[in-house]
């Protein structure tokens, strides 16, 4: 497994340690990831950054670090341990934090988190009210770094009328002539094209603030420790941008609070686990209710729906543009996700007024 590209590439660190053992994590779909152990018993995970998705290292990099080293000293003011409760990176011998081989692959590498792992679904609402105290305190500990000087990695990453834009491109060219057999499904994404702009106009009229977003707030982009199965660490930062906090929370209800997986067949098994989505909410907002502004919270289950909504538009775009984008393992794969979205989008409008309750019980609980 040790092969002469992973051996340079983890030279290049600087390390004072010869690699013992190497193994590949197959959990990510972007980059190429390998836990490497030395023989100081040092561990790290080492990637290979995939630059077609990423096409700008350097600035994909300065973000991730600008936000680990003020998450890190946050920490520490906290009186926390910023070497389990946020990544740590190493800085080459060229004094970058990634580096480019002969082929102009990227790579970097950070500290392992050890005595830790992930959830792919939630097992309990134990488990959700954790991961939303983490991805709360992520986004506390972040509401004084100035989130315009981040990159936009990956452009209009959540701008959902521009995604929306795209749907429209995509049912006007039919390029796979699928279009006569999704009709429903358009119907559904235009009847609700005014949603599209509500988070967006509220920004644009000062109501809500740009933040620092994860943008990518799944389950299993949380650790957790083995010895208290508590949420310590939140990971997957490549998509760190400029963003809104209903992005980050819409995000995780949409998968975390979903009765059945995305790609579930059976519309019968997919609605909102109230349950859940109380525990995520009262996970989230122990930690930011002083830190989002009134706006913001009003619009957190909104946002749930918003964010179910941009994705299973963006389903229902691949699935007419050709299965271009999302990794698919049948023909009808994406169609099939985004129906399934869809039903949990009317299973949240016709519960709305429960979540939006939900969400001011513990606004007024948190708040100081």
């Amino acid at each position: 497994m040790l092969t002469p590209e992973i051996k340079t590439a983890f030279e290049s660190f600087g390390v004072d340690s010869e690699i013992v053992s190497v193994g590949q994590i197959t959990a990510g779909l972007i980059n190429a990831t390998y836990l490497i152990e030395t023989e100081n018993k040092e561990k790290y995970i080492l990637q290979k950054i995939n630059t077609f998705v990423f096409k700008n290292p350097a600035e994909l990099m300065e973000n991730i670090v600008g936000v680990t080293k003020y998450l890190a000293e946050n920490i520490s003011k906290n009186g926390g341990d910023p070497r389990r409760e946020t990544l740590n990176f190493v800085k080459n011998t060229n004094g970058k934090y990634f580096y480019l081989d002969a082929e102009g692959g990227a790579w970097r590498m950070y500290i392992y988190v050890d005595d830790a792992f992930t959830y792919n679904k939630a097992e309990s609402g134990a488990t959700l009210k954790s991961a939303g105290e983490s991805f709360g305190r992520f986004m506390k500990l972040l509401a004084g770094y100035p989130a315009e000087t981040l990159h936009e990695t990956i452009v209009n990453f959540h701008n959902t009328p521009s995604r929306y834009q795209d749907f429209l491109k995509a049912v006007e060219a039919d390029v796979k002539g699928r279009k006569a057999e999704v009709e429903a499904e358009i119907k559904f994404v235009t009847d609700r094209e005014a949603d599209t702009r509500k988070l967006t106009d509220l920004l644009a009229k000062g109501e809500i603030p740009l933040r620092v977003t994860h943008n990518d707030t799944k389950l299993n982009n949380v650790l957790f420790d083995k010895a208290t199965n508590k949420s310590i660490c939140v990971i997957d930062l490549d998509t760190i941008m400029p963003g809104l906090a209903g992005y980050d929370f819409g995000d995780s209800i949409r998968s975390g609070a979903n009765a059945a997986n995305e790609d579930e067949a059976d519309l019968s098994k997919v609605f909102v686990n109230l349950e859940f989505f109380e525990n995520y909410v009262d996970g989230y907002l122990s930690q930011t209710a002083d830190s989002l502004n009134d706006a913001e919270i009003e619009n957190l289950a909104f946002s749930a729906k918003l964010m179910t909504f941009e994705c299973g538009m963006r389903f229902l775009t691949d699935y007419l543009n050709g299965d271009v984008y999302f990794r698919t393992t049948y023909p009808e794969h994406n169609i099939v996700r985004a129906r399934n979205q869809f039903k949990l989008i009317e299973d949240m409008e016709s519960n709305m007024d429960k979540m939006q309750a939900i969400v001011m019980k513990y606004k007024e609980k948190y708040s100081k």
